[in-house]
């Protein structure tokens, strides 16, 4: 009797043992999985420039050591142009707690901004943060938001449209007037253009369904677009093109994925590069090394410019491309 006793106690405490050890391997398990640091991501639509510099932003943390779904773990979301969803998406990422949030174009900037005021913020594609009402100052942010700037070297492209464009007295400013990113824009390309002797004719649209439309309208009225890096443009660059090239009308942009869409050349930034400096941002939050509120917007350097020129299109319009400007 004392035996059977005696088996059975052994019995019991081993099988408490063996629980008590399953438990530690799940609460081990429950804090390495708190570890992995969460970043997510607010794009607002897909289109080249918005799409490298996510890439860019991915690829400078894994040269950093930190990987998706190793030591890191990025929810991707993107807003596919609609405003509404940017703001969805925003709600999401805070109530899933990520531990950083990145923002790529301004509208998806400014609903991630309006959603929370404790998680870092970084936000990239975004022309003048504090212009957008984001930061205090892009010199000394003062919250929770910081990135970097995409601001384009406008009197540089309006320089380009004249070289390219000898003979253009008139010119059209292309853009969303919903996007405070670009009306910072049109402003400067304005001055630029009538320091340049140039008349210029704004041509918004509210909404992609109006491209084509506004692109039609401005045939026979003006010799060539100016189109700086606005997102709904810029996805819908393919339709610009189209009308614009059957008609003569060549079309300077504000980057070099809008060229590759028909437009007929820019001289501007490496979003792919943006992104990255926007990643090295990332890891000097993650390693505790920086925080948004002192951390200043950062822009890329002169010598990251690039000159893109799309000959095809020049060939299609006639252009011929001055020796001085003929990319290798």
């Amino acid at each position: 009797m004392k035996k059977k006793l005696l088996a059975s106690i052994l019995t019991l405490t081993l099988a408490v043992s063996m629980l008590a050890g399953c438990g530690s391997k799940e609460t081990a398990s429950s804090d390495a999985e708190s570890e992995v640091f969460k970043i997510g991501v607010n794009q607002l639509v897909t289109h080249a420039a918005l799409d490298a510099s996510y890439q860019g932003f991915v690829d400078a943390l894994q040269e950093a050591g930190y990987e998706d779904g190793v030591n890191i773990k990025i929810d991707y979301q993107n807003a596919n142009g609609d405003q509404s969803t940017a703001n969805t998406i925003a709600t999401k990422l805070v109530n899933d707690n990520n531990n950083l949030i990145l923002s790529i174009a301004t509208p998806s900037a400014q609903a991630c901004a309006n959603a929370t005021k404790d998680i870092p913020i970084l936000v990239t594609a975004v022309t003048d943060p504090a212009g957008s009402g984001l930061v205090a100052s892009n010199e000394a942010p003062g919250g929770n938001v910081s990135g970097t700037s995409d601001l384009n070297p406008v009197e540089e492209q309006i320089s380009l449209l004249t070289k390219l464009v000898p003979t253009a007295k008139n010119i059209a400013i292309l853009y969303c007037s919903s996007e405070s990113n670009s009306k910072i824009q049109v402003d400067l390309a304005t001055a630029a253009a009538k320091a340049a002797g140039l008349t210029v004719q704004e041509a918004s649209v509210s909404n992609s369904n109006e491209i084509q439309q506004v692109v039609q309208s401005l045939i026979g009225k003006v010799d060539a677009i100016y189109a700086p890096t606005d997102n709904t443009i810029a996805a819908g660059m393919p339709t610009v093109a189209q009308v614009a090239n059957d008609n003569n009308l060549p079309v300077i942009c504000g980057e070099a994925g809008m060229v590759e869409a028909g437009g007929l050349a820019t001289y501007g930034i490496d979003y792919y590069e943006l992104g990255k400096l926007t990643g090295v941002q990332a890891v000097k939050i993650i390693k505790g090394e920086a925080t948004t509120d002192t951390m200043p917007i950062e822009y890329l350097p002169k010598d990251k410019l690039t000159l893109t020129i799309n000959e095809e299109v020049a060939t299609k319009l006639g252009i011929t491309i001055p020796a001085d400007l003929k990319t290798e």
